[in-house]
């Protein structure tokens, strides 16, 4: 009964605080494991608020959908800080641990991937890093072939009046989006008037404060382990800082940023 409840218990804070399982007796694992664990249940609660909003956008509920884009947007901030955390973690320290890790990665990270599929940018390959039948492909799965958060946005032009070509609007959504002239030219118009359409120029900036936010992390992500394990190769077998750093030209909403420049 709700009477009966503890904070303890409540949060499951036995369960919770005994989920840190450090491989070595090196002091800074438990640092490192605590940060991605951090990072695995922000990435929860952002997957819980993406959707939230592609369910209201869809139903043509737009401004409702603010607030949970804007909640996203506070917390990738808040995620980028702990990379400064895990900076202070020098080489030393990290290499002391690091063998225990074996193969496993960042790289692996599957609520991270759906976050990515969420808002379209959609690669297949990352199935293969997950068990068939796991509730992890499972997730991965649904939320490559569902419409993305960008899609339903783009959905909502011609609601407006505004022209929008039908390969934009019925695609398989499973495929990474391409940039289209005619998406840029609708965008572009709700950017030219925004006082018409002020829905969708809202909606419009605060897909770009989560696109911003995201490379932002990624380039706070590149640094931290350019600064730790400088030009070694990621303990998933990619290349490291090389692979990361080519992550940083991704945009999950290309039109809304190449529109700025025929402003």
């Amino acid at each position: 009964m709700a009477k009966d409840m503890t904070y303890a218990r409540y949060l499951a804070l036995d369960e919770l605080l005994a989920a840190q399982k450090p491989q070595s007796d090196r002091h800074d694992e438990l640092l490192f494991i605590v940060i991605h664990q951090t990072k695995e249940l922000w990435l929860k609660e952002i997957i819980h608020e993406v959707e939230l909003a592609k369910r209201l956008i869809a139903a043509h509920d737009v401004e409702p959908a603010y607030k949970a884009l804007a909640r996203v947007s506070r917390i990738q901030t808040v995620m980028t800080l702990s990379w400064d955390v895990l900076a202070t973690m020098t080489p030393a320290d990290y290499l002391s641990f690091r063998g225990d890790l074996g193969s496993s990665s960042g790289f692996q990270s599957h609520q991270f991937r759906t976050l990515e599929y969420l808002l379209g940018l959609k690669d297949q390959s990352f199935l293969k890093f997950h068990e068939e039948g796991s509730s992890a492909l499972g997730q991965l799965q649904a939320a490559l072939d569902a419409p993305s958060l960008y899609d339903v946005a783009i959905a909502q032009l011609p609601r407006h009046g505004l022209t929008v070509p039908d390969s934009a609007l019925n695609r398989d959504f499973s495929q990474t989006y391409a940039p289209s002239e005619g998406v840029e030219a609708a965008w572009l118009e709700v950017y030219r008037d925004p006082q018409r359409y002020w829905e969708l120029y809202q909606l419009a900036e605060k897909l770009v404060d989560l696109d911003d936010a995201l490379v932002t992390w990624r380039h706070k992500h590149v640094l931290t382990v350019e600064r730790i394990i400088g030009g070694r190769p990621g303990t998933g077998g990619t290349d490291g800082v090389g692979y990361l750093a080519s992550t940083l030209r991704r945009r999950a909403f290309p039109e809304l940023w190449s529109l700025r420049t025929k402003l």
